[in-house]
């Protein structure tokens, strides 16, 4: 049975197309509620990125919250982050899962197929994109509300799925509906006239749809 509860059902990841810094992004979603932050810096070397991940780190620590590094398995574990996501094209979850040991383990997924190959070594999956966006380059087959609901009904091991890819707070209800534990959200967020509001936005949409299925 997986931890839903360590899951968060908002998650944020930073973006290297943005006016403000990552750390400045991660400041400012962990002063406005959010618990979830997945470091995601593409443009980056080895050495900048660390420091930039250790900095994180004492962020988060600092209230509470959850640091999910992107991509890098071998650096998370030595600064001691909460776990790594894996792209499609990364390494294999289940060496991740060697080297990381009971840490937080996301993969990347947009098939049922992508997630059958890894749903035995991650602790959730990150399925899209929902809709087409920018932030993420190379992008898979626009899924769709419909793409969710499908791939959802088949799934035999239920795993966490987090939803991503140009969501808005108007597709929260509709996509909770389809049995997806939660939401991954970058430019819907970093890049609104008032990022704080949208944060809140978010979090209520989540908030209410929980205290109507109850």
């Amino acid at each position: 049975m997986y931890n839903l509860t360590k899951i968060a059902q908002l998650q944020f990841i930073t973006s290297d197309d943005c006016a403000l810094s990552h750390l400045e992004q991660i400041k400012l979603v962990l002063n406005n509620g959010v618990q979830w932050v997945q470091l995601r810096a593409k443009n980056m070397d080895a050495d900048s990125f660390f420091r930039l991940a250790e900095e994180a780190k004492k962020m988060t620590e600092h209230f509470a919250a959850t640091l999910i590094v992107n991509d890098h398995v071998e650096l998370a574990k030595a600064m001691h982050a909460d776990g790594v996501h894996i792209g499609k094209n990364d390494i294999f979850p289940s060496l991740a899962r060697q080297i990381l040991g009971d840490k937080i383990i996301g993969g990347t997924a947009n098939t049922l197929a992508d997630i059958q190959a890894i749903e035995k070594y991650v602790d959730y999956v990150g399925l899209g994109p929902f809709r087409f966006t920018n932030t993420k380059k190379n992008l898979s087959p626009v899924l769709g509300h419909a793409g969710y609901a499908n791939i959802l009904q088949q799934m035999q091991v239920k795993i966490p799925v987090i939803a991503i890819g140009g969501l808005t707070v108007e597709d929260v209800e509709t996509l909770m509906n389809t049995g997806v534990h939660g939401i991954a959200i970058s430019g819907a967020i970093i890049n609104a006239a008032q990022p704080e509001i949208k944060i809140k936005q978010f979090l209520n949409a989540l908030e209410s749809y929980v205290s109507t299925a109850i």
